[in-house]
């Protein structure tokens, strides 16, 4: 049974971490008793049968399939400590008008069905619904639920059902005519002409990515036919292409050449949400992906969706790249970018600034632009300027009066990296911190979204920059636990940085709380060099598992003994498999489990091992490679 989570301070908890130089890590990854902490389960609803419009006759029985995208950081399972199932909701743990009996109870529907969801990844959910006798209007709510953990955010869907003894004879009346026309010959051709549908929307237009790396991508379909589908789907187009040489987009989900498949009614004039994965290709270059959207098994005509693709990091560096083991176990390759634009909230633009936000720099002259990349002001270095966000619009003022944008607003510096500051923020004073962490390197923009109806200031940066300013362990922790902290931290960032699913929707990577990586920016930097000596130390390098990027939870303290993925959070994940620890033998655990215990960590490296040997020992059969210089 889902519990509601309870509030607590975690104040007392984060003092005593930091002391420890261990910090909160990775957000989902340390488990505290917190609402706040249940948006690390999330999902984005992608398809429904009947779009959430149902008929039924009373007494009918009619199975139903809803997919969920796995948004969040955690693998979903359908077995084991926190499984993904259905509840009823609204109000949750209802009895539903709707059980036929097969469900796992009268409040808990059914289970998601795959063993293993990973982030990027589809979940399936089929049951029953069973009609009541009585004809009518009904509203089924339903949430999606990881048990005894969080109801997941996101997994709510509701069904609008009419009930009514009409819809026999409709099909009745359609089934005849069907059969007539099908018994006319010539005008069967009509019949493909019935399926026609217009592209409404698609989640990007271009599509800048690393090569081989997978893609997530929505887009909707309007059916305006005369046909309702029962099924709908893409598939690979093979014959249309753009591009100079036809690539493979080829991704795992697919079967065969089908990228998609959905059942449930579409009616005319309904849309269909198909969200779906592919593969960019291996070779750099531009490639144009073409995918034909299919009705009832037939290709729908005119019905495509173009998506260029500019593809980066691919084989003409591999060709080049270095194949070199140093002695530290690194595999150095060089194949990939650097990220440049790793993009972290910073602050919630709210009543702890006032609404506003006051930006300097101390370093540099700078520029404003709106995001569009339109200039609206140029600033001297020490100059202020003075931003916020209402109602649909971006105000701001550098001493000539207050001027208006309709785009977000970017504060630039000339000189590349240099620091930025906010005046007007202060952890010193509004959150007792020890430095007022108001200084970022590089970009800041000023950002409302929908998602969350609410604006975020966002620092764009380089990835080992980024890195320097982390807080997730102390100056004076032993040189090789920092190196190895550094290595997971840069891992879990460069992962968000290429699959972008986690805070796409509010237009950022990241976020600099434990709900992510505490990151504190160019004041960290300053107050921790030895940090930053890691940073150094270890630019550039990825954990992978069987050459891809690989995801390494870590926590702070183990009882004795690291957990399997399996045992917390079900399916399997092949480098993530519990292991003793000595130093914690004894002691309560604080976390999860899975991974990396990061006092053991520190602990083993005040006993002498290598920054290379406590990963590799936390995390089994990884390999450490250099992906950029």
């Amino acid at each position: 049974m889902i519990f509601d989570m309870f509030s607590t301070s975690t104040k007392t908890i984060y003092s005593i971490l930091v002391y420890l130089g261990i910090s909160a890590v990775f957000g989902f990854l340390l488990f505290l008793p917190n609402v706040s902490e249940a948006a690390s389960y999330e999902a984005l609803l992608v398809s429904q049968s009947g779009s959430g419009t149902l008929t039924m006759e009373p007494g009918e029985t009619k199975n139903v399939l809803i997919e969920f995208l796995n948004t969040s950081d955690v693998v979903w399972g359908n077995d084991g400590a926190g499984y993904l199932s259905v509840y009823t909701y609204d109000p949750k743990y209802r009895r539903s008008d709707f059980d036929p009996g097969t469900w796992l109870s009268p409040e808990q529907v059914k289970r998601i069905q795959e063993a293993s969801v990973s982030s990027g990844e589809k979940a399936t959910v089929l049951f029953q619904l069973h009609a009541p006798t009585s004809e009518g209007e009904y509203t089924e709510t339903f949430r999606l639920a990881s048990e005894d953990t969080a109801w997941v955010a996101g997994g709510e869907f509701t069904f609008d059902i009419n009930v009514t003894s009409e819809q026999r004879q409709a099909q009745t009346i359609v089934l005849e005519k069907e059969d007539t026309t099908a018994e006319a010959g010539p005008s069967v051709s009509l019949e493909n002409d019935s399926y026609k549908a217009g592209l409404v929307v698609q989640s990007a237009n271009r599509i800048k990515a690393l090569a081989g790396r997978p893609i997530l991508f929505t887009a909707a379909f309007e059916n305006i036919g005369t046909k309702a589908w029962s099924t709908y789907g893409l598939r690979e187009n093979g014959e249309v292409s753009l591009a100079a040489t036809k690539m493979s987009f080829a991704h795992p989900s697919w079967s065969g050449a089908i990228a998609y498949e959905a059942a449930g009614r579409v009616a005319p004039g309904e849309k269909a949400i198909l969200s779906f994965a592919f593969n960019s290709p291996e070779v750099n270059g531009t490639h144009t992906a073409v995918f034909q959207l299919m009705a009832d098994g037939e290709a729908v005509e005119d019905a495509l969706i173009y998506i260029p693709i500019e593809v980066t990091g691919g084989a003409e560096a591999v060709i080049e790249a270095e194949e070199i083991v140093r002695h530290d176990g690194v595999r150095l390759l060089d194949i990939h970018e650097a990220p440049q634009d790793l993009r972290v909230g910073v602050l919630i633009v709210d009543e702890e600034t006032d609404w506003e936000v006051k930006i300097t720099s101390a370093q540099s002259a700078f520029d404003l632009f709106d995001i569009e990349g339109n200039i609206l002001a140029k600033l001297d270095a020490n100059q202020v300027v003075t931003a916020y966000y209402t109602e649909g619009h971006y105000y701001y003022d550098i001493g000539r009066g207050l001027e208006v944008s309709s785009y977000g607003l970017r504060f630039i510096p000339e000189v590349e990296n240099a620091v930025m500051t906010v005046t007007n923020f202060d952890m010193r004073v509004t959150r007792n911190a020890g430095l007022a962490y108001n200084r970022y390197r590089n970009v800041l923009e000023l950002r409302h979204n929908d998602y969350k109806d609410r604006t975020w200031l966002i620092n764009e940066l380089p990835m080992e920059l980024y890195a320097r300013g982390t807080g997730e362990t102390s100056n004076i922790s032993p040189a090789e636990f920092q190196k190895a902290l550094m290595v997971t931290y840069r891992t879990y960032a460069y992962y968000h940085y290429t699959h972008g699913t986690k805070r796409g929707k509010e237009f950022m990577h990241l976020i600099s709380t434990a709900d992510d990586q505490v990151y504190f920016g160019y004041d960290r930097e300053e107050a921790a060099p030895r940090v930053t000596d890691a940073v150094d130390a270890t630019r550039g390098v990825i954990v992978t598992y069987d050459n891809e990027l690989a995801i390494t939870p870590y926590f702070s303290r183990s009882d004795g003994r690291t957990r399997d993925w399996s045992e917390v959070w079900g399916g399997d994940i092949a480098w993530l498999k519990g292991v003793d620890v000595p130093c914690d033998e004894g002691k309560t655990m604080w976390g999860h489990g899975v991974g990396m215990s990061a006092q053991g960590a520190l602990c083993m490296a005040n006993e002498g091992w290598g920054w290379n040997e406590l990963l590799e020992y936390f995390y089994t059969d990884i390999e450490l490679q250099r992906w950029w210089e």
